[in-house]
């Protein structure tokens, strides 16, 4: 299978189980077990290329112009976190299924996890650092939605939206130096900068650097002083949890430091950073850990601490340490899913986490606690598991470590507190809840069913066999996955259970008896206390923290903008001319503003009378806005008729048909927006009016300067000849590479057809964000009140756009009087108008056309109808859904980009192919038809939501509730 399957098989994944039933549980988990497994084989097998040395990628032409290509790209240590991603998450995709209740929409959840899959693995197998830092954002938004999955829970919200603004704004910061790097090197390949360390650790630019990828890598694992994130996302189920801070997620800042080690590490300024967050970090989270009572709490704390060793090792600039780091990476992965899943079954047979109400759960899961507990004691480093062997090279790390000698007393120190503190946060969890007198928690306990037992088995077996048989079970996948980290130079290690009585066996016994010892004396006494009285530390809230700077930043800007801006439009719109003008004016000092030498197009009398009344429309248009809108907007449609009309006469008939097509659009959306305007209202106040007439005076003075401005720099534009045309290029090209005569139209289909996907991405957005605007809006109560003939009158179009049913239809719809000629006319052009615009569908790849003008047409049809016919009469007979068309167009056109790559051409190449039919003839049919259809269907489903969803308050205004009139009373007769 191609790599490129690979990255691509979980989102596909997770697109089919988003539409499944909703809680088909059996079907989405099988799926995504599937996937996950169908992922993980044939990135196993690519393991005796990968241990040998080697590097397999695949390159995927994307911008090559810009040097951004899409590279899949697996050496030792790539592979070694994809399969800890795969296998970990086919095992949490298993026991999801048993873990979730029937009301849990399971469509939504396995597909959000397959779709964090994807991009974590995108992270771990990128070969580009701009491309891995798109995945990278998109694990944030992925956890995001996993983490707030139950978003009816309070704390689900705000531990999502915790996590994704630390983690999103780390992921900028990321960006940041990501892209200085690049500048550094002269390339992103991840290859190019591997090779670069000595350069960026030289350049100047490597302390900034350094700091905004350190930013992100430390936002994302949560280490000090980020790590107030990670609780909080404990909100999550179970099973995200346990895939999250595992092998994904919490992993990514890790991976990053390793992955670039090669790159940052070696310098004093990496080693304080680095090594001085981690031990912070370590110390921080393994002292929490023993607090806590809520056993997600426990964990995440400890997951805080481990991912803190790491860091720490990977901050003390020695290749033996990033191998320790590397090696405890995949065994924190193990143990660690496998405490999570265990929680979680306490959690769903008991109904609580909370250790104070769990005692003696043993005599009730006996399976459950066995496996509990020697998952606990990997996690706590005893011997002949997992956890001991990577402790070891840990400790070994902070004997060895060479440097100040205050240093090299401190780290083995500070070790061994760590390693007390992990044995009391471990027994407190494989004792305090196992053994001791009946639980009180809400339900009685009982083995879960076998299969949601199973994955914690197998992670638990293999804690067991690496701790019992290091180098047959792990040591080749350790050398191949160090050996990247380390640059290729990997140093002598051993992976024996046994090395004598060394410095680091003696700091294991005293961490062990030593937490032992304070779990005899204070165990009962960390029971009583929450985390709030955690000793020291108690009051250091880090999402209080958060919150309160998250408030003071939202309030000076809320500040910031009552002192530069206004709620009022014709103060921003001055301010905007303002500064634009300045601009304009400031470049003239460094560009004179000179007229060209080019040659004029002579002014022929047609000419100038066509300007002219273009000019005057425009005048006009300006005098009436005061006075009477409808006037105004008709004068202003002439303007934009005598503009297309320019565009004929010189020659540009795709502009001139896209400008008539715009126009009747923009007639009809100005004809409802001034429909719910407040009307003008009188001012009696002299100083009042004055103002207004200074104000009218100011504007029209600015209205002359800015429309001169624009003018003069239109006019030296169009004199001048461009020393560089690129013109020439298109013109060459288009037929021959773009298979079209119609050079506008395979520019943006073809040449720029990236630019143009992302318009009508934008196009799509613009339209769902007023659709959701305009659902909370309510037409002003001024107009909603007026009585009925007033309402009438006030109209601007004499069908009203979206009228309410009038009493004088037939039961056809069809309306009686002056309406009756019209929308039987209008019902006969809408079939020829679907026609038209198919026609121009059609010939825009070779003629004036295209999908742009043709999707104007088909909205202009449908909005005729709702003109004349109504809205209900329309909506009960058409069912348009508009948001669908958006959905389906940006689908097909992202579809026909994908297309090219099957071929292994760049992102959206166009390929023409000639087929011959009988009768018809020779056809060329190329690929960019299918983007143009893409793109026709999102400008009539973005039209369509725009208008309609303004339209509709006619009817809101119509079915608001009127109080009932009071009636007089009625005097009794005498």
């Amino acid at each position: 299978m191609s790599l490129g399957w690979v990255l691509l098989l979980p989102f596909a994944g997770s697109a089919l189980a988003a539409v499944l039933p909703t809680r088909a549980r059996n079907q989405e988990s099988l799926l995504a077990a599937a996937v996950a497994l169908a992922t993980a084989v044939p990135l196993a097998m690519l393991f005796p290329q990968v241990a040998a040395g080697g590097v397999v990628s695949h390159r995927i032409a994307w911008l090559p112009s810009l040097g951004l290509d899409l590279v899949i790209r697996v050496d030792g240590f790539a592979w070694m976190f994809a399969m800890l991603v795969t296998v970990i998450g086919a095992l949490v995709v298993i026991y999801a299924r048993y873990y979730l209740s029937a009301e849990d929409p399971a469509a939504r959840f396995y597909s959000l996890l397959l779709g964090f899959m994807g991009s974590m693995l995108g992270v771990v197998l990128s070969g580009n650092l701009v491309q891995l830092v798109v995945f990278w954002e998109l694990t944030s938004l992925f956890s995001f939605l996993l983490i707030g999955y139950w978003h009816h829970r309070k704390e689900a919200r705000r531990g999502a939206r915790i996590a994704f603004v630390v983690t999103a704004t780390g992921g900028l910061a990321l960006l940041a130096g990501v892209m200085l790097i690049g500048q550094i090197v002269g390339s992103y390949e991840l290859d190019d900068v591997l090779l670069a360390g000595a350069r960026v650790r030289a350049h100047e630019w490597y302390p900034l650097a350094l700091g905004l990828v350190l930013l992100g890598a430390l936002t994302k694992s949560a280490q000090f002083p980020f790590h107030f994130w990670l609780p909080h996302a404990m909100a999550a189920p179970t099973p995200v949890s346990a895939y999250l801070h595992s092998a994904t997620m919490v992993k990514a800042g890790v991976f990053l430091l390793a992955r670039l080690w090669p790159v940052l590490a070696g310098t004093d300024m990496w080693f304080w950073i680095v090594g001085g967050a981690g031990v912070v970090t370590l110390l921080l989270g393994a002292y929490a850990a023993m607090f806590q009572n809520d056993l997600k709490g426990l964990l995440a704390y400890s997951t805080i601490s481990h991912l803190g060793l790491i860091t720490l090792l990977l901050g003390l600039n020695s290749t033996l340490a990033a191998v320790a780091a590397v090696f405890h990476m995949m065994n924190h992965a193990t143990f660690k899913a496998s405490l999570f899943m265990a929680v979680g079954i306490i959690d769903h047979e008991t109904g609580t986490r909370d250790m104070r109400r769990l005692d003696g759960l043993y005599r009730y899961m006996p399976s459950t606690a066995r496996l509990a507990m020697v998952a606990c004691a990997a996690m706590a480093g005893v011997p002949l598991l997992n956890g001991f062997l990577s402790k070891e090279m840990f400790f070994a790390e902070t004997v060895f470590v060479q440097g100040q000698p205050w240093l090299e007393s401190a780290l083995p120190a500070i070790a061994t507190v760590y390693g007390v503190f992990a044995v009391v946060y471990s027994l407190r969890f494989g004792h305090d809840v196992f053994f001791g007198p009946p639980p009180t928690c809400p339900r009685v306990p009982e083995e879960p069913v076998h299969w949601m037992r199973a994955p914690i088995a197998l992670l638990v077996l293999a804690c067991l066999t690496v701790g019992i048989v290091p180098n047959w079970a792990i040591g080749d996948v350790l050398r191949a996955a160090a050996d990247p980290v380390v640059g290729r130079h990997l140093p002598a290690f051993s992976l024996a259970i046994w090395h004598g009585f060394t410095a680091p066996l003696a700091m294991s016994l005293v961490a062990m008896v030593g937490g032992i010892g304070v779990y005899l004396a204070f165990g009962e006494r960390f029971k009583q206390r929450t985390s709030r009285d955690t000793p020291l530390i108690g009051g250091l809230d880090g999402k209080r923290l958060f919150e309160v700077v998250l408030a003071q930043l939202t309030q000076a800007a809320r500040r910031a903008t009552r002192l530069a801006s206004s709620r009022h439009l014709q103060t921003q719109v001055l301010w905007m001319l303002v500064v634009a003008g300045a601009a304009g004016l400031g470049s003239t000092l460094v560009v004179p503003l000179e007229w060209g030498d080019r040659e004029r197009v002579p002014a022929t009398p047609e000419f100038v009378l066509l300007w002219s009344i273009g000019a005057a429309a425009a005048v006009g248009a300006a005098w009436q806005a005061k006075f009477h809108r409808l006037v105004a907007l008709m004068l202003l449609s002439l303007v934009g008729i005598v503009l297309c009309l320019t565009f004929a006469w010189f020659s540009a008939p795709d502009l001139a048909l896209t400008q008539l097509a715009v126009e009747a659009v923009t007639a009809v959306l100005f004809l409802l927006g001034l429909r719910w305007l407040p009307k003008r209202f009188v001012l009696d106040d002299p100083r009042t009016r004055w103002r207004a007439r200074w104000r009218r005076q100011r504007d029209f003075v600015l209205a002359v300067l800015a429309g001169a401005g624009l003018a003069s720099l239109s006019y030296a534009m169009l004199t001048r000849t461009a020393p560089q045309s690129i013109s020439p290029f298109y013109l060459a090209r288009a037929l021959p590479e773009g298979g079209g005569t119609n050079v506008v139209n395979v520019m943006l289909v073809d040449f720029r057809a990236f630019d143009t996907l992302g318009e009508i991405t934008v196009l799509g957005i613009v339209g769902l964000t007023v659709f959701a605007l305009l659902r909370r809006f309510r037409p002003p109560r001024e107009v909603i009140e007026l009585p009925p003939q007033q309402l009438a009158a006030r109209s601007l179009s004499s069908s009203d756009l979206l009228r309410a049913p009038d009493p004088d239809e037939d039961e056809g719809g069809h309306p009686h009087g002056y309406l009756m000629v019209p929308a039987v006319l209008v019902r006969l052009v809408l079939p020829i108008a679907i026609v038209v615009a198919v026609h121009l569908f059609l010939r825009g790849h070779n003629q004036p056309g295209g999908g742009f003008v043709a999707g104007l047409v088909v909205a202009i049809a449908f909005v005729v109808q709702y003109m004349v016919g109504g809205t209900q009469w329309v909506e009960e007979r058409v069912n348009l859904r508009p948001p669908r068309w958006i959905a389906w167009g940006l689908i097909l056109a992202v579809l026909t980009g994908l297309g090219s790559l099957l071929f292994g051409h760049p992102f959206l190449t166009t390929h023409t192919a000639h087929v011959t039919l009988p009768v018809i003839g020779e056809l060329h049919v190329p690929s960019a038809t299918l983007f143009d259809l893409g793109v026709m269907a999102v400008v009539v489903g973005s039209t369509l939501l725009l208008l309609t969803a303004l339209a509709h308050q006619s009817l809101r205004a119509r079915r608001r509730p009127r109080a009932a009139p009071v009636e007089a009373p009625v005097e009794e007769a005498a």
